[in-house]
């Protein structure tokens, strides 16, 4: 027995001498880490929460509800260790089905660095790591997604403050960009760092954009991994990050920190530097206007990367994981190449490529072709407000003359709101068979363009594939990058005037920019003609839609009831239904 209280002693010296207040304690549920650095901050071993972060002496941890966490809490089991270079390093390991989440304190560090290793996705459908702070501490966030005391107006996630729509996903910005961000207050500031390959294991690829911030009653600051918020590919499994929640006296930190520590670690699901390799090369084949606009992603299954090519073209990539990836050439956020690259272990690959893009001669053109919608009207508000908000232009109906100002073309049109008119003139050599080529990036519901070309009616083209999310109303334009192609028959066009109205279909309806609701199954109904033939008996069915908290407004709603069907039909042998009575309650 004494021999063992002589090794906590000697255990005890060792961890405190040479590093000051460096180290960790346990108390009941609680780890409490002294990073020597002006952070101390507490996670509760029963769960892996992290209940305390207080920064010189201010607390940071919101202290009214819910803690930090990764997803919405795991209810881990917890472990700890201190560990690598001369013990510079506490490693707190917390296991639950399917994820392992990593804490770890580095020496003199005001930090809190983190992975997080998955197996399966977490129950509530989304990975992401939320910093639940106290806003009395760090008020100060992004305006966009400043909601505090706002009133809802489309599902729990968009509201109105003071006149301006606000919401989380306005703080969003492209996985390309967004490797820091950050929340400040009086003497403190904390920022969430993504730094090099920390998106390996997201999902999305460069140009995705998700959560960064809220700003309620609590100030919230995120690093999302994956989500349904209008997500293009599968979820990635594996090690996610390194990435760290680093505090300040306010000023914003690099982004370019260290993580080569983590392979002393023995984190699951770590490759270290030397077990990967690099793809360089050269693009090529694009316009000079875009050489400062390049990029080149690699992609599989297992992970996502990207560079920004310099004005000639040339890149280099970051460290990958060995595999076989889908090499990407985007001009702006459009694909323009595509080819196949394999990466080897601690081996530097030589990879060029070409965009390469049709380029016919066209008698006009409205928009650069760039997978963005940028220049048109609202597209420079769009990802940080609602199209309801009173700072939008009218979206319309619009009428626009080819040759007029493009950013009086709207860059996105709804249903419910109608369509956009497209008038121009031809001279007579100009006339003849003709392809009106439409490019999109993003559509809900189901939404896809019908056009009608004079008095000629287009084909309703069939429901593209698209993300099952909302976007536009969430601040961002990134779906699937889709052109449709109509074929405009000769004898269509004529010498003078024309026009062509580019409509929504869709088999769902919607009230202005707001919701949908879902499409009913076909009815038990008598397989015959009925109020044509003089009656309204058939099998008295009622149909209960439930409509979401926030969808509904003070004042003046609109409710838009549709007949959907498979059959198509003419005039009143068009399929329909009759009434009952409807109510609302």
């Amino acid at each position: 027995m004494k021999w063992f209280a002589l090794a906590a002693l000697v255990q005890a010296s060792l961890f405190t001498g040479a590093f000051a207040a460096f180290g960790l304690t346990e108390s009941g549920n609680t780890y409490t880490v002294d990073t020597a650095g002006g952070l101390v901050f507490k996670v509760d071993k029963t769960n892996g929460d992290i209940t305390s972060m207080v920064f010189n002496g201010i607390e940071a941890q919101d202290q009214g509800g819910k803690h930090s966490q990764i997803a919405s809490g795991i209810g881990a089991t917890c472990s700890w260790v201190r560990t690598g270079n001369d013990n510079n390093y506490i490693k707190i390991t917390c296991t639950a089905s399917g994820i392992i989440q990593y804490y770890v304190a580095r020496y003199k560090d005001p930090a809190i660095h983190m992975a997080t290793y998955t197996t399966a996705e977490p129950s509530v459908g989304e990975l992401r790591f939320i910093s639940r702070l106290s806003r009395s501490a760090v008020p100060n966030g992004p305006t966009a997604s400043n909601v505090n005391g706002g009133t809802a107006i489309e599902g729990s996630d968009v509201f109105t403050v003071n006149g301006q729509t606000r919401s989380k996903f306005y703080s969003s910005r492209q996985f390309i960009d967004d490797a820091i961000h950050g929340v400040t207050g009086s003497g403190i500031g904390i920022f969430m760092i993504v730094p090099g390959v920390g998106f390996e294991g997201s999902s999305g690829g460069p140009f995705f954009r998700d959560i960064d911030n809220q700003g309620g009653s609590v100030q919230e600051l995120y690093y999302y991994m994956n989500s349904g918020h209008t997500q293009t590919e599968a979820n990635r499994m594996g090690l996610h990050g390194p990435y760290a929640l680093w505090f300040t006296t306010g000023t914003t930190p690099s982004a370019a920190i260290n993580t080569a520590f983590w392979e002393g670690l023995s984190v699951t699901g770590l490759v270290p530097v030397a077990s990967r390799g690099v793809v360089g090369g050269k693009a090529s084949g694009f316009p000079s206007s875009y050489a400062s606009y390049m990029s080149v992603g690699f992609s599989n299954s297992e992970a996502q990367y990207w560079v920004r090519t310099d004005t000639s073209g040339a890149f280099t990539s970051p460290r990958m994981k060995p595999g076989t990836y889908t090499m990407t050439l985007y001009r702006m956020e459009l694909a323009v190449a595509s080819q196949s690259v394999t990466v080897s272990a601690n081996v530097g690959t030589t990879s060029n490529i070409a965009a390469n893009e049709p380029n016919p001669s066209v008698i006009w053109q409205i928009g650069e072709l760039d997978g963005t919608p940028r220049g048109f009207l609202n597209a420079d508000k769009i990802e940080t407000m609602h199209p309801s908000d009173s700072r939008m232009s009218n979206w319309g109906p619009i009428t626009f003359n080819v040759g007029s100002a493009v950013n009086t073309f709207p860059m996105a049109i709804f249903k419910a709101i109608g369509p956009v008119t497209i008038r121009f003139s031809l001279s007579s050599s100009q006339l003849g068979a003709r392809t009106l080529e439409i490019a999109t990036t993003l559509a809900f519901a189901g939404g896809r363009p019908q056009v009608q070309v004079n008095s000629w009616n287009g084909p309703a083209p069939p429901p593209p594939s698209q993300p099952d999310s909302r976007g536009v109303t969430r601040g961002t334009w990134r779906g699937n990058n889709i052109l449709y192609t109509v074929n405009i028959p000769s004898g269509t066009l004529v010498s003078g005037t024309n026009t062509i109205v580019i409509n929504v279909i869709s088999g769902s309806s919607g009230d202005g920019f707001f919701w949908n609701g879902p499409a009913p199954p076909p009815p038990s109904q008598p397989d015959s003609r009925g109020v044509t033939r003089g009656t309204w008996r058939g099998n008295n069915i009622l149909y209960t839609v439930n409509i979401p908290s926030g969808t509904l407004v003070s004042g003046t709603n609109t409710i838009v009831v549709n007949v959907i069907s498979g059959s198509g039909g003419d005039g009143f042998l068009s399929p329909n239904l009759v009434f009952d009575s409807i109510r609302l309650y």
